[in-house]
């Protein structure tokens, strides 16, 4: 015998169904015949996931990141992996700084990873050391640079995207 559902577990569940709904017709406004993807998209961003795409280029993949960024007014930032990334270009560095006083201070610059949704656009090109900073970020939901770890904000999400081997 199982136990009935309390009513606020059905109110929750019934709240993130028409959240998804609206989430869905405002996408659907930007992006036309692509619900399979939408749909795989959110369930991986509902479970704290992430997703790689593997597509040709020009199938509307970062109109469709950005556009879900926007609809759920989170902060988005797109990095071009190239083979000449390095880990710190996601990151960030440590950068040292003259205060007021003219005291030598180092300062943490975030890299582009410090957002609430990552495009990581053709990762299949980066160097490995690079794919697994962002690893790390995606695994732990933190970075650690210059022997210091920093938080980074939630919910994030990670949207790879990767050209089919035969493009390369």
């Amino acid at each position: 015998m199982t136990p009935e559902p309390a009513a606020s577990d059905l109110q929750a569940v019934q709240a993130l169904q028409q959240a998804r709904e609206r989430i869905v017709a405002e996408l659907r406004k930007v992006i036309v015949g692509q619900d399979d993807v939408v749909e795989q998209l959110l369930t991986a961003l509902f479970a704290n996931g992430h997703v790689l795409l593997v597509g040709v280029p020009g199938l509307a993949k970062t109109l469709l990141i950005s556009s879900l960024a926007r609809v759920l007014d989170l902060q988005f930032n797109r990095n071009q992996f190239t083979p000449d990334l390095m880990p710190s270009d996601i990151t960030g560095t440590d950068v040292i700084e003259q205060d007021a006083s003219g005291k030598r201070v180092i300062r943490f610059i975030r890299g582009p990873v410090f957002a609430n949704i990552v495009l990581a656009d053709e990762i299949n090109r980066t160097p490995p050391k690079t794919q697994a900073a962002l690893l790390q970020a995606m695994q732990e939901k933190q970075v650690t640079a210059g022997g210091q770890t920093y938080d980074l904000a939630l919910p994030f999400f990670v949207l790879a995207t990767q050209n089919p081997i035969e493009l390369e």
